[in-house]
Order: structure tokens, then sequence, then C-alpha cells
């Protein structure tokens, strides 16, 4: 007879609250980092914006080893799709962010415990507060990959 190995709950098992008050925080320096996009959502970005995806290329991206990040702005780390807008930081790519954008907080990196959550709360006022996204919430979350499924781009952007 085969032995079941149960696995441990993890500590969030009840659920997390989240509300994104559109801050922009997450997509805020001082510290450097990476925004990942993939070919698929650099084809919306550049959809989105109305432009080549040759030009959306040299101008918002750059490689970085096999992967591809949108730059930041060199002063402050700063998304560089974080624009300021009737007085608010906001995205301006927000219906095509990537797919890292729309999975937070809910990232591996945050998850690994409950001090883990509570430092990204730190920076992340939303965290802890407003609805309760349960366990199969986040679960689903965080193996989210391609959330355009069932989108296609407007047009074909080659360039």
């Amino acid at each position: 007879m085969k032995s079941v190995v149960k696995k441990k709950a993890p500590w969030y098992v009840a659920g997390l609250h989240f509300e994104c008050l559109c801050c922009g925080r997450c997509c805020s320096g001082p510290g450097a980092g990476y925004i990942w996009v993939t070919r698929p959502e650099i084809e919306f970005i550049a959809d989105f914006l109305k432009i080549p995806l040759g030009q959306s290329r040299r101008e918002y991206l750059r490689r970085v080893g096999l992967r591809t990040t949108i730059i930041e702005q060199p002063l402050t780390r700063d998304c560089w799709f974080l624009q300021l807008t009737d007085g608010q930081r906001k995205c301006a790519i927000y219906p095509v962010r990537p797919n890292q954008c729309r999975t937070w907080p809910f990232w591996s990196s945050n998850l690994t415990s409950q001090k883990a959550w509570n430092e990204a709360a730190q920076k992340c006022p939303g965290i802890n507060r407003g609805g309760l996204y349960t366990l199969e919430q986040i679960r689903k979350l965080k193996s989210q990959k391609q959330w355009w499924q069932n989108v296609q781009p407007a047009s074909s952007s080659k360039g």
C-alpha cells in the first residue's frame, strides 16, 4: 500500500486581503527591477499604442539575456509606462499591462511567508485591506501565464 504524503497548506490558507488603490507604488523605484513581457504582450502593447512593433521594441523595451523587459525611467527607476495623468500616477498601458503586473501582489516572493507579505505591504498600501482573495483565487493568479487567451490584438503590428 502506498503512503500518501500530504502537502502542508500554505500560511495563507484562509486567504489574503488586497485592494488595488491605483497608487503606482508597485510600478515605481527606487530600486531597479524587471518588468518581464512576452512576445504576445509586446504585440498587445504596440497595438494599444498604435505604433509599429519595431518602434515599440526600440523605444520601450530592452533585452536581458533571453528575456525582454520594459525600460524604466533613468532617474526614478519607475516603469516607463507609469505616467502622471490628471495629477495621479497611472499606467499608460493598463488594459494590456503584462501578466507580471496583473498578478501583483500575489507573487511567489511575496507569498513565501507572512513576513514577506507584510514587507510587501510596507510599499503597497492595498495589501491587507479590501476584498478577500481565497486560496483558490491566489493559486489561480500565481499560475496565470496567458491572460490574453481569449483576446486577439486589434491589428497586426509588424515592424
